[in-house]
């Protein structure tokens, strides 16, 4: 694996770590130059006060940990990397457990991430990031929007 292979997979399961951790500044610094977009709503976010914003106003902390309660995995990880171009373009996916007193521990959504880096003074950053949410399980305790709007809704499944 070259450098800079791994330096993308860092910042990759950075952005779980950070979600994981209730981190949302962290989020919102990795991804302050970067387009978040999620298949199946219109728009996206950019820049970081939105991406910051994006997380407080969705995403539900459980204040005896101060974090989501969470663990996301991301896994099948194919990073394909343009030296010349100092750009990179990267795909994996993701699933999401959660626990709660009330929650037994189980998978409460799963899909994919698209990503672009581009590669600039300071090292490799996000550029964009396209979720895609294929499987849905019971977000309550996750969320704090109402989880029927989201693509892949209704079913538990998207195709």
């Amino acid at each position: 694996m070259s450098l800079a292979w791994r330096e993308i997979a860092a910042l990759i399961h950075g952005y779980a770590e950070c979600i994981d951790d209730g981190d949302f500044e962290g989020v919102a610094e990795l991804l302050a130059d970067a387009e978040l977009r999620t298949e199946g709503i219109p728009g996206a976010v950019r820049g970081r006060e939105a991406i910051l914003d994006l997380y407080r106003r969705t995403t539900r902390i459980h204040p005896e940990t101060g974090t989501p309660r969470t663990a996301h995995l991301v896994t099948n990880l194919v990073i394909d990397v343009d030296e010349e171009a100092r750009s990179a373009r990267a795909r994996s996916r993701f699933a999401v457990l959660q626990a709660t007193p009330e929650l037994p521990l189980q998978v409460v959504a799963a899909g994919r991430y698209r990503d672009r880096f581009h590669r600039g003074p300071a090292g490799w950053c996000f550029r964009e990031r396209v979720i895609r949410l294929d499987l849905l399980g019971n977000l309550t305790s996750h969320l704090l929007l109402d989880a029927d709007s989201l693509p892949g809704a209704g079913g538990g499944s998207r195709r």
